[in-house]
């Protein structure tokens, strides 16, 4: 854990501690206990990740997936594991709206050299060896979407409404201050669409689908040579205030 993220969990704690000291756990509604569990997981991962993808893949789906689901088992509620038709259809057209995000964004010098995550484009050239990374990224995007729009959106939408979709963007932003800045940048909306697609589907099926074919549409895509000449892409976003 890096100093910073060190720092966020003391402040984090701190604020915690006094607080659930003079809760009833009983008394509290669905609403205020998933906000709380929330808390204390984001607080559990900034403590325990990990860097490589397989040890990653194993604390994600604790914290993230099992946390999530044992406390939506436990009280009998629906934090978004429906497909239906709406759901299916609102994952194709969310998809089809990120996928040029994804392509545009690969031509960055900044997403080129982060991406892909926990390899190298040589060793992802090889089919075999993609296939089992996009497998594995795949599963990590259901454990996180879990968390994040599952619990943290639909979880309690029925308190908060579609605005619930406002309070995960906080915590990825959180968890992620280390991505390239044009990546932070265009996640909070992002982020506030998916969570909006996802409430307004009763259904985490749309961001999981989109975020998980879209990471593994950019990690494609950045282990090729661009399908649009960085130089281009330049010209399009040369007004932002950030380093692309």
């Amino acid at each position: 854990m890096s100093s910073q993220d060190a720092g966020i969990v003391t402040t984090a704690v701190d604020w915690l501690r006094p607080r659930l000291a003079s809760l009833r756990w009983s008394r509290l509604s669905w609403t205020a206990k998933s906000l709380v569990v929330g808390a204390a997981l984001s607080i559990l991962w900034m403590t325990f990740h990990q860097p490589g993808l397989d040890q990653r893949l194993v604390v994600d789906s604790l914290i993230f997936f099992c946390g999530p689901m044992a406390l939506a088992a436990y009280y009998g509620k629906d934090i978004g594991y429906r497909i239906d038709r709406t759901a299916v259809r609102n994952a194709a057209l969310l998809a089809l709206f990120v996928f040029p995000f994804y392509l545009v964004g690969s031509s960055l010098p900044s997403i080129r050299a982060y991406y892909p995550m926990w390899a190298t484009a040589a060793e992802l050239r090889e089919p075999g060896a993609f296939a089992a990374h996009a497998a594995k990224q795949f599963a990590l995007v259901v454990a996180v979407e879990t968390y994040y729009r599952g619990l943290l959106c639909v979880g309690v939408g029925e308190r908060f409404g579609i605005k619930a979709a406002f309070i995960s963007p906080v915590i990825y932003a959180v968890h992620h201050i280390a991505k390239p800045p044009i990546e932070l940048l265009l996640s909070g909306p992002t982020d506030v669409l998916f969570g909006a697609v996802d409430y307004k589907s009763g259904s985490i099926l749309p961001s999981v689908f989109a975020h998980g074919a879209g990471l593994v549409l950019l990690d494609w895509l950045v282990i090729h040579e661009p399908l649009i000449p960085p130089e281009t892409v330049y010209g399009w976003l040369e007004w932002l205030p950030i380093p692309l």
